[in-house]
């Protein structure tokens, strides 16, 4: 565990999280952080905290050496219950099982029925505040499904610090300093790039709500930014509130000057229109991510695809429906309403074709309204034709792409 001073009475105990699949899903091969924040005046709050009670012992080390003894901690603060968050509150109610926990109405249902806790629970509402004294004023920041429909912040007006939970977090196991005034520029970039893939796995489904958080956030007077996981904000805090309004921007449809190509390919017939493809791309000046299926994690696509524009989608004909795994995909993209974008699709069938109408369903479905140009599809390897068709179709995407974001 880290334990760094953010500012004036506030502290952090920051806990890298590695070698999991975060929520059980999404793949984090550079971590994360579970971060959790101390508030000393005459009282003292600890919000939001950690998913594993064996934390309980390194945190009690630390308020030792803060000179807090834990019977003496009046509030813990649960911005939001997911349990990365929450996991560690039943084992430090058996050291304070007089401690307040400062909840609103949705996370005491929860606390209940996770935790067994209903005693000692102060339920708080918009606006509500909390005087630790010596100035620390806490008041209540309803953000709801950011990402969770319970979630919460708490803004200290004496020291401008918000304490925003999951709200302009990212993915990226943090240094002891995680903070962007101890960071290099390159550190700085990582971090971004940490952060739109938290985002669009974590909280794309919720753009909307991300707006309206980032909308009150904007009339508060934040000088740093305290999330509950990444790096702490307290020289630039207005470029991760930047970041996540174009992150939210993203979701209609103009995004990066960018394009992903999702593919799959059986027995490699589609895959000689995926090697053209990439040939014709290499000759246009975008970028292009490739994520084959069904080896690359659908976290890794989402990104990406969040990120980007234009799509290609390459895949064939399945027991007359779309190769299974870009179905999965699809579905996936579709649940974090990744929508607008300019696409293009090409696959190979053998007996019959079936997966444009499977495309076709999926899109409808989700509500995507992607902008597809004419499709190629062939029968058995691709021809001479399609080839050519391929190129057109592929440089036409491009110029859609570059006009979009211009």
């Amino acid at each position: 565990m880290y334990k760094t001073k953010v500012t004036e009475n506030t502290y952090q105990a920051s806990k890298n999280l590695e070698g999991i699949l975060f929520e059980g899903i999404w793949d984090i091969p550079n971590g994360t952080s579970v971060n959790s924040f101390i508030v000393k005046g005459d009282k003292t709050a600890i919000i939001d905290g950690f998913w594993d009670p064996e934390t309980i012992t390194d945190l009690l080390e630390y308020l030792e050496e803060l000179e807090i003894k834990p019977t003496d901690v009046d509030y813990l603060i649960v911005n939001h219950m997911e349990p990365d968050h929450s996991g560690w509150i039943s084992a430090y109610k058996e050291v304070n099982p007089d401690v307040k926990i400062i909840a609103n109405e949705k996370s005491k249902d929860l606390l209940e029925a996770f935790y067994g806790i209903e005693e000692n629970i102060v339920v708080v509402e918009e606006g509500d505040k909390i005087d630790l004294g010596q100035g620390h004023e806490l008041e209540v920041v309803f953000i709801p499904n950011v990402h969770w429909p319970d979630t919460m912040a708490m803004f200290d007006h004496k020291t401008g610090t918000i304490f925003s939970c999951d709200a302009f977090g990212s993915f990226g196991s943090v240094p002891e300093e995680n903070y962007d005034d101890k960071l290099t520029e390159e550190q700085i970039e990582f971090y971004e790039e940490q952060a739109v893939k938290y985002y669009s796995n974590i909280v794309a489904s919720f753009s909307n709500p991300v707006k309206k958080a980032i909308e009150k956030a904007e009339t508060l007077p934040i000088e740093i930014i305290a999330p509950g996981h990444g790096i702490v904000w307290r020289e630039n805090p207005g470029k991760i509130i930047d970041d996540y309004r174009r992150y939210a921007d993203y979701q209609k449809g103009i995004a990066k000057e960018e394009i992903t190509l999702i593919w799959g390919s059986m027995y490699g017939m589609t895959e000689k229109a995926v090697n053209h493809i990439l040939k014709v791309l290499e000759t246009e000046d975008i970028k292009v991510n490739v994520h084959r299926l069904p080896e690359d994690f659908s976290g890794q696509i989402l990104t990406s695809a969040w990120n980007s524009t234009g799509i290609i989608l390459a895949m064939p004909t399945y027991e007359y429906k779309m190769f299974p795994s870009m179905a999965s995909v699809l579905r996936e993209l579709g649940s974090k309403r990744v929508q607008g974008r300019k696409a293009f699709r090409v696959g190979s069938y053998g007996w019959s074709g079936g997966a444009e109408r499977e495309l076709e369903a999926i899109m409808e479905e989700g509500r995507m309204n992607w902008e597809f140009l004419e499709p190629v599809e062939f029968k058995g390897v691709p021809k001479e034709e399609d080839y050519e068709l391929i190129e057109e179709r592929v440089k036409e995407l491009v110029k859609q792409v570059k006009e979009a974001v211009k």
